[in-house]
């Protein structure tokens, strides 16, 4: 732990499924000896909650903290978390990626690259992580599709390719250039291969090592490894490794000297034990006792691999020499999290990662409850100085600034421990770099938090987490005994604590919504909050979606609103936004804090914009990443702009609560610029307060938006269904009752199964998974993901729509249908009440300009 040189921070991450845990297992019992797997099923060694167990998937992110020996016996520090493969727990992927220096991406070779896999590269990408690969379940190639060893090589070789298409594609999005484009290849020594069922990992290296340490020709391990992979051949005459196949059957000696071999060990093990498996072990150099001999197939062969193969060195060497140490990662992954600036002692202790200076700065992702799930202990990462038991801190949440102290609490740090999933281990300091599970601070904690030394000044937070994923899908609750609300209200909180995406509010009419990713999500936190954090019976809502509200044209007219105080008067309108424009804006490819001739450049070689328009962007709302832009286009020769700009922050405020909430159904605006074309400000300055200016400003938005033929939006699934050939007409079925449609229909290359790319809509979703076993015996598994926004077919302001109780409604009603249930569950009125956001002069104005209106006075 002293030594941050031999610390590998590491994240096990895939699909759904591809061998993580299990992975994770064969770690364990190699540092446990006395931990071992029963015959008949996995260890599952990380995956100890009921829901866990119960559902046979992980569901939270676990760390684990090993020391494993490389192939030179050198012993490193492995902190290493074993993550949720189903992509509603992708929240828990990116709280372990923020404390972690590199990722081991795992994927079933029988599978290939699916949903997730491509998701976590994208992911992984951004957050400026180094990618290795391990292939795994290497024995479904022999065992379950029986395919012939060269065509497992080209099997091997396509999911190769294909993660380094993805890394090739999203590192162009990711700003990485040529220089340090990753690539994964067996050559490169940052892939490598596993059966996690058989309880065996190689490398070309660990298998060259083998060979060399068998025949011992003088050969170089590492010079030999080079020649394993690719279109190479031996040629058994002359000895010699060359290019050009020596004959029309040679295989390439990936085929020869590796697969073969383990083709050979499957087949006389399966085959007769007495007769065939002694001369196998001869020939491999193992030795096997009569008990042992007779022992079933599936503990033999563990057996046999286990000694042919050794340990997971291969493993440990290929993290130790393409995953950089903490501190080697440390100036990227600080200069990426940390907000404040690095050019200052602070900065420079953490670029160094020098566990010696007099601060202590740490960063924590995750919370996971004690025992009696009363209070949490905090996990985070030690960026400089060293974290000691019992030391005063203080918890700087999200919200803090150094201008705003006031998300920030002193604390004493209880006892510190070292996690290893089902135990943890105490220790009385953790120096910078290591990874530490800390008691007795996270009252004041949310979800992310920077710790630092309570006499440390100047310190900025790591920024909070930026999520590859939305909490689309909304529930409300409510306690069965209404005495027992405020045991519901503390389990909401520690639920809040407890999940990092997930997000709950209290609406208007008093009901408490909890949003989630999906279904089995929303599940999980409802089995949490009644069985965990309250042990209260929980009433729960029919599931519902979150929408967003845009518009599709331009304001009919210019809209004005007075202030109170009718000193000050703002004029605005709306329109759309350029195509792409939010989707770049919440993917931070422009942020708002760019210096305005960068951020002018920007939207004039991207999307075309004039060079006035480029340089008078206020604001982005509903915050930093928000899909909304506010512009100044007033001209100098009418509005004081000096007045103007004392009140700009009053105005953004009213853009930014108008943009949070739509008028609509008190939904998000999305894909809406708003211009300021004129503005009268009092020369006064307590005529032109907050108070005043704010809520004018809010009002201005609503109305120019109601002028702009305002549209709803609703979410969409990317759904992937992997399902034989015979089911595909099925799932085209069950997507078409859906409003569904499928946009990728392709059969995996080597495998019976194909695999189905759709969209649906969320608020369609919910049932899915279920009826589409249905029709296809059981035979189809899905997933779904957030994907997009898309428009609701219809005008939601349509008041000639009667929405009738229990009747399907024609495509075109929608948005009506949605808008009108929506308003009517959060406690407003059925229709948007035009006196609420016009005022009296502007009801004139549009009387004059015969403005014909939809809306309800």
């Amino acid at each position: 732990m002293d030594c941050p040189e031999l610390i590998r921070n590491v994240v096990l991450c895939g699909h759904l499924h591809h061998g993580k845990t299990s992975f994770m297992d064969c770690l364990i019992e190699l540092t446990h000896p006395d931990i071992e797997a029963k015959e008949d099923k996995n260890l599952r060694y990380t995956d100890f909650l009921h829901m866990e167990v119960e559902r046979g998937l992980s569901i939270k992110s676990t760390p684990v903290s090993l020391v494993l020996r490389s192939m030179q016996e050198k012993s490193y520090l492995f902190n290493i978390f074993d993550t949720p493969g189903h992509v509603n727990f992708s929240d828990e992927v990116t709280a372990a990626f923020r404390l972690a220096d590199g990722i081991c991406l795992l994927v079933d070779v029988s599978e290939g690259v699916l949903l997730n896999t491509e998701r976590i590269l994208k992911h992984a990408l951004q957050e400026r992580l180094p990618v290795t690969l391990c292939i795994n379940k290497i024995d479904r190639l022999i065992i379950e599709l029986k395919l012939p060893p060269m065509d497992a090589y080209y099997k091997i070789k396509h999911i190769i390719d294909e993660v380094n298409s993805i890394l090739l594609t999203y590192s162009e999005g990711a700003g990485i250039t040529d220089d340090t484009q990753p690539v994964v290849s067996p050559l490169l020594g940052n892939v490598c291969f596993a059966s996690t069922y058989y309880r065996f990992c190689f490398t070309l290296e660990s298998f060259a090592r083998i060979y060399m340490d068998t025949f011992s020709n003088g050969m170089d391990h590492k010079e030999f490894a080079g020649r394993l992979w690719g279109d190479i051949y031996f040629n058994s005459k002359t000895r010699r490794f060359q290019k050009r196949p020596p004959s029309a059957n040679s295989q390439r000696t990936f085929v020869d000297f590796i697969l073969e071999p383990l083709y050979k060990i499957f087949a006389q093990t399966v085959g007769d034990v007495d007769t065939c498996l002694p001369s196998l072990c001869s020939e491999l150099g193992i030795y096997l006792t009569k008990s042992e001999m007779k022992l079933n197939i599936r503990p033999l062969l563990r057996l046999i691999f286990r000694r042919f193969f050794g340990d997971f060195s291969g493993f440990v060497n290929m993290c130790a020499e393409h995953i950089p140490s903490p501190s080697n990662s440390a100036a990227t992954k600080v200069g990426s999290t940390y907000t404040g600036t690095l050019d200052n002692d602070l900065g420079r202790a953490m670029i160094k990662c020098n566990m010696n200076y007099e601060h202590v700065m740490v960063h924590t992702t995750k919370l996971y409850p004690d025992q009696e799930a009363i209070s949490f202990h905090v996990f985070g990462r030690v960026l400089c100085g060293t974290l000691f038991a019992g030391q005063t801190v203080r918890v700087l949440g999200e919200n803090y600034t150094l201008s705003d102290e006031e998300d920030s609490r002193p604390a004493t740090v209880g006892r510190l421990w070292v996690s290893v999933a089902r135990y943890q281990l105490e220790v009385n300091r953790v120096p910078a770099g290591n990874w530490v599970l800390i008691e007795g601070v996270d009252h004041p904690i949310v979800k992310t938090a920077t710790i630092t030394s309570a006499d440390a000044r100047g310190a900025y937070i790591f920024r909070p987490l930026n999520f590859n994923t939305s909490s689309v899908v909304k529930i409300a609750v409510e306690p069965a005994n209404p005495s027992e609300l405020p045991k519901l209200l503390d389990g909401l909180r520690k639920v809040n604590k407890s999940y990092p995406l997930l997000a709950t509010k209290v609406e208007e009419s008093g009901e408490r919504v909890i949003r989630g990713t999906g279904e089995l999500y929303l599940d999980c936190v409802m089995h949490d909050l009644r069985k965990l954090y309250s042990d209260i019976d929980v009433k729960v809502a029919d599931p519902v979606v979150a929408f967003c509200e845009t518009v599709v044209e331009t304001s009919s007219l210019k809209c004005f609103a007075e202030t109170p105080n009718k000193k000050n008067k703002l004029t605005m309108i709306a329109e759309p936004l350029d195509k792409g424009l939010a989707e770049d804006i919440e993917n931070k490819v422009v942020q708002i804090t760019w210096p305005k001739k960068r951020l002018g450049d920007f939207f004039q070689k991207k999307y075309d914009w004039d060079l006035l328009a480029s340089r008078s962007i206020w604001a982005f709302g509903p915050d930093a990443t928000g899909p909304n832009i506010l512009m100044d286009d007033t001209l100098p020769s009418e509005v004081d702009k000096n007045l103007l700009l004392t009140v700009k922050d009053y105005i953004v405020q009213g853009f930014q609560w108008g943009t949070r909430e739509g008028p609509l159904c008190d939904e998000p605006i999305r894909n809406v610029k708003f211009k300021i074309l004129d503005a009268l400000i009092s020369g006064e300055a307590h005529q032109r307060g907050s108070g005043q200016i704010i809520p004018t400003a809010r009002r201005v938005a609503y109305s120019a938006f109601l002028m702009a033929t305002p549209r709803l939006m609703e979410p969409y699934y990317l759904v992937e269904v992997q399902a034989p050939a015979d089911c595909v007409s099925a799932v085209y079925t069950v997507l078409a009752r859906r409003r569904g449609h499928v946009t990728h229909d392709a059969p995996i290359s080597g495998s019976p199964l194909y695999v189905i790319r759709a969209f649906v809509p969320v608020i369609d979703s919910f049932g899915f998974e279920t009826d589409l076993r249905t029709h296809s015996q059981g035979q189809a598994f899905c997933m779904l993901v957030f994907n997009h926004w898309q428009m609701v077919p219809g005008d939601p302001l349509d008041r000639s729509i009667q929405i009738q109780p229990l009747v399907p409604q024609p495509a075109t009603h929608l948005a009506r249908e949605f808008m009108v249930k929506t308003r009517r569950r959060k406690g407003l009125n059925e229709d948007v009440s035009i006196n609420k956001f016009f005022d009296d002069p502007m009801l004139l104005e549009l009387a004059k300009q015969d403005v014909m209106l939809n809306y309800a006075l």
